[in-house]
């Protein structure tokens, strides 16, 4: 049974930063990245290597924001499309902080700080946790379908897989956007076997997991500035809408997509939009967050949403599964 956890003691973010590539710098968001770097490769010779750099770079920006070393940070959840979460496993090796490697496909961003909350909720000092998430595309591709270099034709159902990522520092009582509550999601079967239609694959857990949280908290969407999922595109945005109507719930007017955010979709051909989970862990850092600290958001609830696959299981035609945690988070008291 889902249960909406509500942290004794607000969980702060209190620094964060996010980065991105040549294609999410030249898009909306670009200037409100923190860094960017035009050949995708981060200083590396290979992608998944230059992942594994991405992860890293944004890490060491975050904490030099906070003046922070690795030294003080007391746990680290990190996660990535590579397989076994290798990306941040190699760019965090060195680091030494105690590592959570974490998979959740698209959704990870929010599965790592959902469990950063909890973890430091859980503790009777007050330690400071990390959550990293990033992607690439050019490795994250040749890993579900085909290398870029294939130039394969994409339906338009398909999304651009974002190179970008964000890490976050957070503490307990800390200044910044406060994570209030936190629910775990279930995982949904939609019926989705096709790769290149990940929006569709995950819509209905995104459906599940709001309308859960909505009945669990006597909330209605209207209670919120915003209902921010990640990374639906254009087509699982569409469907949300369509599935929680049918439920007398509607989103028309304060619900965002990450996936629809990170590039502008009328000017660039990512077809439905962005995905992989750097996506919703950059736009986090370079728009939501800013603005629950500007306080032109009072109240957000952040669910990213995974399409959770495997290589092996899209060649057996097994059906894709979606999940979407879910955290309420709160602008800084003032």
């Amino acid at each position: 049974m889902q249960q909406v956890i509500t942290l004794a003691r607000p969980v702060g973010i209190f620094a964060y930063a996010a980065a991105g590539g040549k294609e999410e710098a030249a898009g909306p968001l670009g200037a409100s990245l923190d860094f960017t770097d035009g050949s995708d490769r981060f200083g590396q010779k290979t992608w998944e290597l230059s992942e594994s750099e991405l992860s890293h770079q944004v890490l060491a920006l975050a904490l030099g924001r906070a003046n922070l070393s690795h030294k003080e940070i007391s746990f680290l959840f990190s996660g990535d499309l590579q397989n076994q979460c290798v990306a941040s496993s190699i760019g965090h090796l060195e680091t030494e902080i105690p590592f959570v490697g974490i998979y959740g496909a698209c959704s990870t961003c929010t599965e790592g700080l959902l469990l950063a909350s909890l973890t430091l909720s859980a503790c009777e000092n007050s330690p400071i946790a990390a959550a990293v998430t990033t992607s690439h595309n050019s490795a994250a591709e040749r890993q579900f379908r085909t290398p870029v270099e294939y130039g394969g034709q994409r339906p338009p159902t398909a999304q651009w897989t974002a190179t970008a990522g964000g890490a976050f520092l957070l503490k307990k009582d800390a200044a910044g956007a406060q994570i209030v509550r936190v629910m775990v999601g279930v995982m949904k079967d939609g019926g989705i076997s096709d790769p290149f239609n990940m929006g569709a694959a995950m819509a209905p857990a995104a459906a599940a997991s709001i309308s859960s949280y909505l009945s669990l908290t006597n909330t209605k969407p209207d209670d919120y500035d915003a209902i921010v999922t990640g990374d639906l595109g254009d087509e699982g945005s569409e469907l949300l809408k369509i599935l929680l109507k049918k439920q007398n719930i509607d989103l028309s007017k304060n619900h965002l997509d990450c996936g629809t955010l990170l590039y502008n979709l009328k000017e660039k051909d990512v077809h439905a939009g962005a995905s992989g989970c750097g996506c919703s862990a950059a736009v986090l850092a370079a728009k939501f967050l800013p603005a629950l600290e500007a306080g032109e958001y009072r109240k957000i609830l952040f669910l990213s949403t995974g399409a959770l696959m495997s290589p092996s299981s899209v060649l057996q035609g097994k059906t894709i599964l979606g999940v979407a945690p879910v955290i309420e988070l709160h602008a800084p008291k003032r």
